[in-house]
């Protein structure tokens, strides 16, 4: 194993991340004040890694995988990473997050009518006005004369911060000193004005909020709710990461995506697990042993006609429910080959 890699991908957690040499001085970012660090792995992860952690070692990306995660951390940029329906994709990015400490995975899925502001805030104006005017109404607002105008940053109840939350990708480029780990699922899926529209942002690893910038000058600090749930604090109405985050777009081949994206991207194609990645996965989701007991349904997986398209997930449910109707009599084998060439059926067949 190299000493360059910080990212190794074995599956056993360390503390390689603190010996991540600088960035280059073109992705150098010096966003402030530092939020805290954010929450442990998440049940989210330790599904897509395995039952149990200890398993999370089976998952072992080959070596232009790791190679390719290690240049995307050296240069502080995107992976972009390309493969059909799953082929552990997303599972890169918790995979990362866990191995090398960086908490709780940001995910960002994206559907045909995601906007930017989407992943980097949400403000609830009409919510701020109800309360705004509900206050007013209130005995205790009229007994203290509030005015009509009064400063949005002196409203009751802590002001316009409590409105404001930001969104995966503004919550990954909050000023951190670790690099936290953000996965934007499935891009291809978005409007076709996305992908440029994300390109500012990663370059500059930074973005505004124009409803702060208006108060910048009576409430320069403003405390927001993070993705996370903890309130933090926007400075001048400006979010600027201080680690750039390790950010995975995935994408499954539906589009093709414009240069400029693709220039500020490390490009990684995971191929279609073989055989031996396959029983791995097997066993980091049911245990020592299973991909012998269930060698079996691992080989139709893989038997298929040139073009045909599985997922792991289908491989995964059929063998739980082999796992689970305990068919061992002759009577019972016609049915789970049945229902496992049903469950395994190629995506991109009907009948």
């Amino acid at each position: 194993m190299s000493d360059w890699l910080i990212y190794r991908g074995a599956g056993a957690p360390h503390d390689g991340i603190e010996h991540l040499p600088p960035p280059p001085p073109w992705r150098d970012f010096d966003g402030g004040p530092l939020v805290a660090p954010p929450a442990a792995l998440d049940p989210s992860s330790e599904r897509r890694l395995g039952v149990q952690r200890r398993e999370a070692s089976h998952h072992r990306p080959g070596e232009t995988e790791r190679e390719l995660v290690n240049a995307a951390l050296y240069l502080r940029r995107p992976l972009l990473v390309t493969g059909a329906p799953g082929s552990g994709k997303s599972t890169l990015a918790h995979s990362v997050a866990y191995e090398l400490g960086l908490g709780r995975v940001l995910g960002w899925p994206v559907v045909s009518r995601s906007t930017l502001r989407d992943g980097l805030y949400d403000y609830d104006a009409i919510g701020r006005l109800q309360d705004l005017q509900i206050a007013r109404a209130t005995p205790a607002a009229a007994e203290s004369g509030t005015p009509a105008g009064a400063d949005p940053a002196d409203e009751p109840g802590g002001g316009i911060g409590r409105y404001i939350r930001l969104g995966p990708l503004g919550t990954a480029l909050l000023p951190s000193a670790r690099p936290r780990v953000l996965l934007v699922d499935e891009l291809d899926k978005s409007d076709i004005d996305l992908p440029n529209d994300l390109l500012n942002v990663l370059e500059e690893g930074e973005f505004r909020i124009p409803e702060l910038e208006r108060l910048s000058g009576s409430a320069p600090e403003v405390e927001v709710l993070s993705d996370d749930g903890a309130q933090v604090t926007v400075r001048d109405g400006r979010v600027r990461c201080r680690a750039f985050p390790f950010i995975v777009l995935t994408s499954n081949g539906e589009r093709d995506f414009p240069a400029p994206l693709l220039r500020r991207c490390i490009h990684l194609h995971i191929p279609v697990p073989d055989k031996e990645r396959l029983a791995a996965m097997v066993r980091a989701h049911f245990g020592e042993g299973a991909d012998g007991r269930y060698e079996a349904v691992i080989d139709r997986f893989l038997d298929r006609e040139p073009g045909d398209v599985r997922a792991v997930d289908q491989l995964f449910n059929a063998i739980h429910l082999t796992q689970k109707a305990g068919w061992t009599d002759e009577d019972e084998e016609e049915t789970r080959r049945r229902l496992t060439a049903e469950l395994m059926r190629p995506l991109d067949r009907t009948r």
